[in-house]
């Protein structure tokens, strides 16, 4: 049978093309800006790569190099840049721009871009906070610009829409993003359901696969570059925190000492990985504190960050660790690529996929016991005490200060 061609915008370093590939689609060209994207695509596949921004490249260029005609691809794929719509974005700043913030042009270009190829079907991916409640200007845009396109183009595109974790399909990390999937004649797509099942809330009855876990995919991962050792002021504390706990820790509700008030930082801070559970998601941009970290203390390798995220053994992502920590943790995971496009296949193109997915995670032998925990360092002591705890949403120092902000603008 003939492959099913994708166009791919925003590529990043392959995350949903690799999940596609392997479900027996082919990426007919991809569109990449990021530099070190662009090596690591090349440094792994033959696909035609149009290295330049979005906005520069017309959907016209973009089916020429494809071999493709408007109408003629499969499908479009992509995830636009995600920082308007990122919970991180609020905690950077106290908001988020949203749609008012200049990369979410991005979303309008891949509109425009699926108005114009007018592919068989789309998939466009994000991260959770595009369909916030009351948030959700991202999605009625998209919602809004397909039944423009139906109505000047007589086609019946129409978005089916979900939030998916990708530790429920096979994935060993616990990452929520959101897809919106739909077909040109307007068939239904039905999100596939859960395929594993978290060991602590499963019902007894229920007999799927409980959720891949850390120890799944690293336990012949093993590395000792040095590169990897911790660094920066809290290192040294990394040791003293168990398996599968962060910073909370060391408050005054944990179970080590009191350094630091409850919900006084952010979740990744001093974050590590449980050998027994899923990973936690993997941060793009970490500062020197920012899990998850091994749970040995030190911080991921290329090759592990590639296995969390399912990407095949063979493919390598180039540069330093800190710029395969980049494009990891901006990708999709591909195992969950492949689940969606077995199921895109399957409903939207009547070419169902016999086996489990070719990316699927094995369990692995026996998990060891955790690893043991070390007392903390003299050097911290002199934080212990009693420690304010966050006093709630819209309470915190950030919201305070934009009160005090607004008083002062109105005076």
């Amino acid at each position: 049978m003939t492959k099913l061609r994708a166009i791919s915008l925003f590529t990043g370093a392959g995350g949903l093309d690799l999940g596609f590939e392997a479900a027996g689609f082919k990426t007919a060209v991809a569109l990449e800006i990021d530099a070190r994207c662009v090596e690591t695509l090349r440094a792994n596949r033959d696909w035609p790569i149009i290295d330049r921004d979005i906005i520069d490249v017309t959907t016209g260029e973009l089916l020429d190099i494809g071999g493709l005609a408007p109408g003629e691809a499969d499908l479009l794929i992509g995830g636009p840049p995600c920082q308007p719509f990122s919970k991180s974005g609020f905690w950077a700043s106290g908001e988020a721009k949203r749609l008012s913030d200049p990369r979410a042009g991005t979303l309008g270009a891949y509109m425009r871009v699926l108005e114009e190829a007018r592919p068989r079907a789309f998939l466009l991916e994000n991260v959770e906070g595009l369909g916030f409640r009351s948030k959700d200007e991202g999605l009625r845009l998209i919602e809004s610009e397909l039944q423009r396109i139906n109505t000047e183009h007589g086609t019946s595109y129409r978005a089916s829409i979900a939030v998916l974790n990708a530790a429920d399909h096979g994935v060993p990390q616990l990452r929520r993003r959101l897809f919106v999937i739909g077909a040109r004649d307007g068939t239904p797509f039905v999100f596939p359901r859960a395929s594993h099942v978290d060991p602590a809330t499963a019902e007894p009855s229920d007999k799927r696969p409980r959720y891949r876990t850390a120890w799944d995919v690293l336990h012949n991962a093993g590395t000792s570059d040095y590169a990897l050792t911790a660094k920066g002021k809290w290192a040294a504390l990394l040791p003293s925190i168990p398996e599968g706990q962060n910073y909370l820790w060391h408050t005054g509700r944990g179970g080590g000492e009191p350094l630091f008030g409850w919900r006084r930082r952010y979740w990744s801070f001093l974050l590590k990985l449980a050998k027994n559970q899923p990973s936690w998601t993997l941060q793009a941009q970490p500062g020197p504190a920012t899990g998850p970290f091994h749970w040995t203390s030190r911080r991921l390798s290329m090759r592990e960050m590639a296995r969390i995220q399912t990407f095949p053994d063979t493919f390598t992502v180039t540069g330093s660790v800190a710029d395969a920590q980049r494009q990891l943790g901006n990708a999709v995971p591909s195992l969950l690529a492949e689940v969606l496009a077995r199921a895109i296949a399957s409903q939207l193109f009547s070419h169902a996929i016999a086996g489990e997915p070719t990316l699927a995670v094995p369990p692995a032998p026996p998990t060891p016991p955790a690893e043991p925990v070390a007392k903390v360092p003299r050097s911290f002591l002199a934080l212990c005490g009693e420690h304010e705890a966050h006093p709630g949403t819209g309470r915190g120092y950030r919201a305070s200060m934009r009160e005090r902000s607004d008083l002062i603008a109105a005076e």
